[in-house]
């Protein structure tokens, strides 16, 4: 890790988006894993909208690519030297951020992970996120009982985000799969499990071209598959037409996580069987709301009671629900979607 005192002029003239919420104030920035997925366009919605409520200038940097690193610790330094109160992050690599994260807090800066926690989590003042176990858990309950006696001769497939196995990644997965009644090894680790039914994991980069190339990869490996959960919509968007391709669309389970409009449009289409919602907006608003709060009155966020993280809720969302397990409509998902 190079330096302050040594920064580059990429680091200075990044070549991300950015943008001014507010012309004074205490400044704030975003930095995002990409500024095209609806997810995170949604959280640059929020936490403008609440920067220049409150009178704070706000800088949103994003890579250029999920997995862009180097990016997200330019952006790090980038807001160091600007001297902002906060930091509201989605890392791309949740371990190797850390020390871009630590010299922010040692100058005095809060750093909230926003949606996907550190590792390890206090790496961060503090974690604004959806339960994304719960939301991996909620997926994978629903699959099991919606394919009943037939679960136990399952044929699965993961589709992951990438190779880093982010947090909020392998919370997904390791959900899921506890949920379908999956043993696990290493709650920590994608793709150690022993079960018979795993055909296997593939990486997406959480985008649609992702999605329909992993599930090709894994259709190659057996084209029996009949579960497919994937990290987020996109990605089960792209395996949908993969096996459409093959003309085993109807036959195939695919189960996912985001809520985003056009993933709750393809659970009413029947493109998705479900998926558990989360609320982005509401993340990076709280999460503004947050370092205003730090910076008036030098005061850190505190966690929900119970978790080590604050919590911004997660719905199931399905229009075929099972005994047992609360969901939402999707005209109701319809209602609270983003993107």
């Amino acid at each position: 890790m190079k330096s302050l005192l040594t920064l580059s002029a990429s680091a200075v003239a990044l070549a991300v988006a950015a943008s001014c919420a507010h012309a004074a104030g205490e400044t704030v920035c975003l930095i995002t894993k990409t500024d095209t997925n609806p997810f995170f366009v949604k959280m640059k919605e929020g936490a403008s909208a609440k920067a220049e409520e409150l009178g704070m200038s706000l800088k949103a940097f994003a890579g250029k690519v999920d997995g862009d690193h180097e990016t997200q610790v330019q952006a790090i330094e980038t807001c160091i030297l600007d001297g902002a109160k906060g930091i509201l992050l989605t890392a791309s690599d949740t371990g190797s951020i850390v020390p871009a994260v630590q010299q922010a807090r040692d100058a005095g800066i809060l750093v909230i992970a926003l949606d996907t926690p550190l590792s390890p989590t206090d790496a961060a003042d503090a974690t604004f996120a959806t339960d994304n176990y719960l939301a991996g858990l909620l997926i994978g309950q629903w699959a099991k009982a919606t394919l009943g006696d037939a679960a136990a001769d399952a044929k699965i497939a993961t589709l992951d985000l990438n190779v880093s196995q982010p947090t909020v990644d392998v919370l997904r997965n390791q959900g899921f799969l506890d949920g379908f009644g999956i043993d696990l090894n290493d709650p920590n680790v994608i793709g150690d499990e022993s079960d018979s039914r795993l055909v296997g994991s593939d990486v997406t980069d959480g985008n649609e071209e992702g999605g329909r190339r992993a599930m090709e990869n894994l259709l190659a490996k057996d084209p029996t598959i009949n579960v497919v959960h994937t990290i987020n919509e996109p990605a089960a968007a792209g395996a949908y037409e993969a096996l459409k391709a093959i003309g085993r669309e109807n036959d195939v389970l695919i189960v996912s996580v985001d809520g985003g409009c056009p993933g709750v449009q393809n659970v009413e289409e029947g493109v998705i069987g479900a998926t558990s919602q989360q609320y982005p907006l509401l993340m990076a608003s709280l999460g503004v709301e947050a370092v205003k709060k730090w910076a008036d009155e030098g005061v850190k966020p505190e966690n929900t009671p119970g978790k080590d993280f604050f919590d911004t809720g997660v719905a199931l969302i399905t229009d075929q629900p099972v005994d047992g397990l609360e969901s939402i409509s999707v005209a109701r998902g319809l209602e609270l979607c983003w993107g």
